[in-house]
């Protein structure tokens, strides 16, 4: 069989779209990044006529795939950056708090199961809150890296990878950044602080998925 990688992507990409559509999510199957953004852009928001005002999740692959960039410098959109690190702390809470009225809230998740659900895990809730409820429509930018077998494998993965990663890439003084693995610590600057788990998209396809097949985000 040639490309017997990329046939065992997209047979599993494939499967986990049926059962996030089983699911209520509207979902759809990117090659990579650029693709990716390219169907957000012409396939997703094109076709949603009430976006003024964007915001985001403090997605790595809403970042790499360019998709932020080209919301930015588009001009058509009011774009809620809430994590400009020239913007003092207390106004980056308040814009946090405007981003959950937004028309459209885009993001990436920590995992997503093969069942079809959605498992996230964040620090001050921002995200979560506007996954489950908020923003008039959602987009969640998925790399075939966070798929995993089941509810255990997904909050393994995000405790122990996922969470050390992103205190490295966010410079906090946590037990994790030092040794690679949860100690379920106390630390003032744990990010571990709330769960959840998105077991079905209501109202119907307010959530729209794309599943990357690329290894993207953390």
């Amino acid at each position: 069989m040639k490309n017997p990688e990329l046939n065992y992507w997209n047979h599993r990409l494939e499967k986990v779209k049926e059962n996030l559509e089983e699911n209520n999510f509207e979902v759809y199957i990117a090659e990579n990044g650029d693709d990716a953004r390219e169907i957000a852009l012409n396939r997703i928001i094109a076709g949603l006529d009430d976006i003024k005002t964007v915001s985001w999740g403090g997605s790595m692959t809403f970042v790499s795939t360019g998709l932020f960039h080209a919301l930015k410098d588009d001009g058509k959109y009011e774009v809620i950056n809430t994590f400009d690190k020239s913007v003092p702390a207390e106004e980056q809470m308040a814009l946090r708090r405007n981003s959950l009225h937004c028309d459209l809230f885009i993001t990436g998740t920590n995992a997503v199961t093969e069942d079809g659900t959605l498992v996230n895990l964040d620090m001050i809730g921002n995200r979560i809150g506007a996954i489950t409820f908020g923003p008039r429509h959602v987009i969640i930018l998925v790399g075939r890296n966070k798929i995993c077998c089941d509810l255990e494998d997904a909050m393994y993965r995000i405790k122990n990878y996922a969470a050390p990663v992103n205190t490295m890439n966010l410079d906090k003084k946590t037990p994790c950044v030092k040794t690679g693995f949860c100690h379920n610590c106390k630390s003032p600057e744990r990010i571990c602080n709330t769960w959840s788990i998105t077991e079905k998209c209501f109202p119907p396809k307010r959530v729209k998925i794309v599943l990357i097949n690329q290894d993207i985000g953390f």
